[in-house]
């Protein structure tokens, strides 16, 4: 253990990196990481198990920075411990194409677990790393062949504990009593506007405790000793996650700035840095570290070691148990099985041969049913919506803890993988990333498609940090009926569509449902919303008995043409549907047959897959010079970059009424869709 004056060295050359790095970009925030540097010495340096030559070594613990602004603290201390991070990085801190962004972010930066910022969801990102953690040991560690033991420890500040989602990621920590889960307060009292407590008065101690935790302190956060101290008594819990509050001070070591505003998210100022130098005692210039302080943080050779002696433990556990531990590497690497695309096929087929007639809600769910048995790490759950969501099946029974805190298992070993995450929409989509970015588990959660606003920001995040992260939504549209427009989706899906790397599906039966599951599991680089109906869907074979299912994948492709309902012409018009209403738009295509208008009917379950396709198959699907009509439950606006001369959709707010009642109110009806296409016909005349 270092002594007490190398500590306070250590915890200097973080601050003297944080203040200068922000200097030189003149922007950023010193005074978290100043704040939170002797609480870094006694986690990074006297508990932390990592290696810095392997960042993605598998068992090593988790750190979060979940108030992310302080970037520069875990800059700091990836750089000190050895990672791939040399100076001139920290030098470039915000700069552009630099590994040091303004907030820390996953494949970017090596040893970067998650990308965080937006203020909660790094605490709940951890929640899911935990929760991953515990299962997988749960299912693959065994007597004398533990492989999965690793410790998640997070900081966080009280912009984090002000975002409701952060109780949502407690309470859940608590139900799940995840005793590897280690937080760490950065309890200074400061943000952005000044002193929190005239709007920040919780008494987080009992908030926590109400919630299962253990929570230790108040602790001199700016004793690296007893930081380590407490970490080490958190340590021996067995059934309880702990929070550790550590009384800190904003800023610290700067004379003018600490236990201040000014301190949190500005340059400090040349003068300001050369009098907390010297009130530091730190006399090496910017950007420069002191021999000795590097040898004090170097956490190579520790971190070799460690990776050793689990590569060891690993051989032995290969050795004894040989298809677990294959299994485990292909499920830590994130390849799907060797049998998988046969699984995916047959699935198609299956849905195509029976042609139910369902909603796509149970379309998903007859899905599932195939991949879930397929896929072991296919991880479940709901936001107590399960039965309208139907995201459990025979293969995922309801997760359980036993009062000592270990995973519940059936009569066949197996435990849960299906989680009730109660009426917590964001907190289940940010710990879904955590799940995703520990790896192990593809994880999937349902709730109604009008309260992915509640999830929104982190699917944003899912999608910038390039996750397999999949978002079952039903009850997509108006057709939801009684429950009127609180609960009726209107904009929902084209806002999805507009957030980059996000793949969103509303599927128009159970083939093309079965699609968008075999292709959201295969993106291993984006995450996925899937569009689903409450009401049921006709099965669409029999209107076009040659549709290519391998088309479907495409986003986008020609589902019926004007010889498929006996006109013999080329299409005079093009019906662009998605969802439920492409049985509408069959429907019209016939109405317009009767007078002889031939009419092309295009389905396009993914506008985001089909837009990343070449401009053959764009141009093979909607021919130029032929008039456009989109047919859709939603807003128009999306709808005018494919050419569209009208679109058939809803730009109020919807109503509270029966489904077929609303459909004819609002103009989802065949007839009002053969009128369009005649209306835009006859301008063109």
């Amino acid at each position: 253990m270092a002594n007490t004056q190398q500590s306070q060295q250590m915890a200097n050359a973080i601050r003297a990196l944080a203040m200068d790095a922000v200097q030189q970009a003149n922007s950023g925030h010193p005074g978290a990481p100043m704040g939170m540097a002797d609480m870094a010495v006694g986690l990074w340096a006297r508990h932390l198990k990592h290696n810095p030559a392997n960042p993605q070594w598998f068992d090593r613990d988790r750190f979060v920075l979940s108030n992310g602004h302080g970037s520069m603290l875990i800059y700091s201390l990836l750089h000190l411990t050895g990672y791939d991070l040399p100076m001139s990085e920290l030098k470039n801190f915000r700069q552009l194409h630099s590994k040091t962004a303004g907030h820390p972010e996953v494949g970017v930066t090596p040893g970067v677990e998650t990308t965080t910022g937006p203020l909660g969801q790094g605490i709940t990102n951890a929640v899911g790393f935990a929760l991953a953690e515990k299962l997988l040991a749960a299912e693959f560690n065994r007597d004398g062949h533990a492989i999965v033991d690793h410790n998640t420890y997070a900081f966080l500040g009280d912009g984090c504990l002000m975002e409701g989602i952060s109780q949502e990621a407690i309470s859940l920590a608590g139900a799940w009593k995840l005793n590897k889960l280690i937080a760490l307060y950065d309890d200074n009292g400061i943000s952005i506007d000044g002193q929190v407590a005239p709007w920040f008065a919780d008494n987080t101690a009992l908030r926590f405790v109400s919630a299962g935790w253990n929570v230790i302190g108040p602790i001199d956060g700016h004793d690296a000793d007893k930081v380590a101290d407490a970490i080490a008594e958190a340590k021996k819990q067995t059934e309880r996650p702990s929070l550790i509050i550590c009384k800190t001070h904003i800023g610290k070591g700067s004379p003018n700035r600490a236990n201040t505003s000014k301190a949190h998210g500005e340059p400090l100022g040349a003068e300001e840095i050369k009098l907390t130098r010297e009130t530091l005692g730190w006399t090496a210039e910017p950007f420069v570290i002191p021999e000795d302080v590097y040898a004090g943080w170097d956490a190579k050779a520790s971190g070799q070691k460690a990776e050793a002696a689990w590569n060891d433990r690993f051989a032995a556990y290969s050795k004894a148990f040989p298809e677990l531990a294959a299994e485990f590497t292909r499920r830590m690497k994130g390849d799907l099985p060797a049998q998988f695309a046969q699984v995916a096929v047959d699935t198609v087929v299956a849905a195509h041969t029976k042609g139910e007639t369902v909603a796509s809600r149970k379309a998903s769910q007859l899905a599932l049913e195939a991949f879930t048995a397929a896929l072991p790490e296919l991880l479940g759950g709901s936001a107590d919506l399960t039965g309208s969501n139907l995201t459990n099946t025979k293969s995922t029974p309801n997760l359980r803890f036993d009062a000592a805190g270990a995973v519940v298992k059936n009569e066949a070993g197996v435990g849960g993988r299906h989680i009730n995450y109660g009426v917590r929409e964001f907190g289940m989509a940010a710990i879904m990333n955590g799940i995703a970015l520990h790896g192990g588990f593809i994880p999937y959660g349902g709730t109604f498609l009008t309260f992915s606003d509640y999830s929104r920001n982190a699917i944003r995040m899912a999608a910038l940090m390039k996750q397999r992260v999949i978002h079952v939504f039903t009850h997509d549209s108006i057709g939801l009926g009684e429950d009127g427009p609180t609960h009726q989706s209107i904009e929902h899906v084209a806002s999805l569509r507009l957030i980059p790397n996000l793949d969103v599906w509303r599927p128009a039966d159970t083939v093309e449902t079965a699609v968008a599951w075999s292709v959201a599991l295969s993106n291993r680089t984006k995450p996925t919303a899937l569009a689903l109906s409450r009401q049921n869907l006709q099965h669409l074979s029999a209107a076009a008995p040659k549709r290519v299912l391998g088309d479907i994948s495409r986003g986008a492709y020609v589902l019926s043409e004007p010889a498929d309902v006996g006109i013999k012409k080329k299409p005079q018009a093009v019906i662009i549907a998605t969802g439920s209403e492409v049985q509408l738009a069959l429907k019209a295509q016939r109405l317009l047959a009767d007078k002889k208008i031939a009419v092309r009917v295009v389905s396009m379950p993914s506008t985001t897959t089909f837009d990343r396709e070449d401009a053959k198959y764009k141009s093979s699907v909607l021919p130029a010079g032929v008039p456009r009509v989109a047919v859709e439950m939603g807003v128009t606006d999306g709808w005018w970059k494919y050419g569209c001369a009208a679109v058939v959709g809803i730009d109020t707010y919807g109503e509270s009424a029966p489904a077929p009642v609303l459909f004819k109110h609002f103009g989802f009806t065949e007839e009002n869709v053969a009128d369009t296409v005649r209306a835009v016909l006859q301008r063109q005349r």
